[in-house]
């Protein structure tokens, strides 16, 4: 049995133990959340020049390629964010970015989920330039105008080792140009996402104004993502658009087909 001095020493040696506990909760870096969002995105969406603690920093978030990947490209200003409990086991996470997030985004948070609080018409927007960071094609296309965002009932869910989408999200790429093309703007377009419970899900990309016409369907979650689209011109923008076309895809007369998986 012990005495009671070595009682008072295990006893400040459990305290000190849970006050350094107590200081690495309340103090964790920002360092740490980005950490997080990097495994989340298999190295996609990244949070540079980290500043504060897990429950109120900020930081500048980057699109890059993935792990293998030389490109990046950072949105301009930092995302600030603060984050705390709610509810039994859970968090919710707000922030907040003058460039491109519209009023404030709210992810709640718990084990093996988190969930898109969306309150808005729209998420975010940003620059279309700063898919460049996520190197080719999007490198050589250099785009121009924004991409908008929206979700419904989005989330992530964590199973078999895997973070699973479901819900849906609705990119719109708006008043678009290139680079390679003299035609500007080229057009503004829907990118639609369904993504099931269990990972699997649709795209569908439409045109919703322009003279480049884009359009196709595809699916993932079960083996490769595939997708099978086409662009072509409008009436009488065939000539100023032909460049264009040849780069886009693989030529079928006047068309450009988009194959991918």
């Amino acid at each position: 049995m012990t005495n009671p001095q070595q009682r008072l020493r295990l006893w400040g040696a459990a305290g000190a133990l849970l006050g350094v506990l107590v200081a690495l909760v309340v103090f964790a870096p920002a360092s740490w959340l980005a950490q997080g969002l990097a495994s989340v995105t298999e190295g996609r969406l990244l949070i540079t020049d980290t500043r504060g603690s897990i429950w109120n920093g900020s930081g500048v978030l980057v699109l890059a390629g993935g792990a293998s990947s030389h490109d990046a490209a950072s949105l301009p200003g930092r995302l600030n964010w603060t984050m705390g409990p709610r509810g039994f086991g859970g968090m919710v996470l707000k922030a907040s970015q003058d460039c491109c997030i519209n009023s404030e985004l709210q992810l709640q948070i718990k084990p093996g989920l988190i969930s898109v609080d969306n309150r808005a018409d729209w998420l975010a927007r940003w620059p279309a330039a700063m898919l460049a960071g996520l190197g080719t094609p999007w490198n050589t296309l250099q785009l121009g105008g924004s991409l908008r965002l929206q979700t419904r009932d989005f989330r992530l869910e964590r199973k078999g080792g895997r973070w699973l989408p479901a819900g849906q999200v609705d990119l719109d790429l708006v008043n678009m140009s290139s680079r390679v093309s003299t035609v500007a703007p080229l057009g503004s377009y829907r990118l639609s996402v369904v993504a099931e419970p269990a990972g699997q899900g649709t795209l569908r990309l439409s045109t919703l104004d322009g003279p480049l016409l884009l359009s196709g369907q595809g699916s993932f979650g079960t083996g490769r993502p595939q997708f099978q689209g086409e662009a072509s011109s409008a009436p009488g923008r065939e000539a100023a658009l032909d460049n264009l076309l040849n780069i886009i895809g693989r030529r079928q007369g006047a068309r450009s087909v988009i194959s991918i998986g």
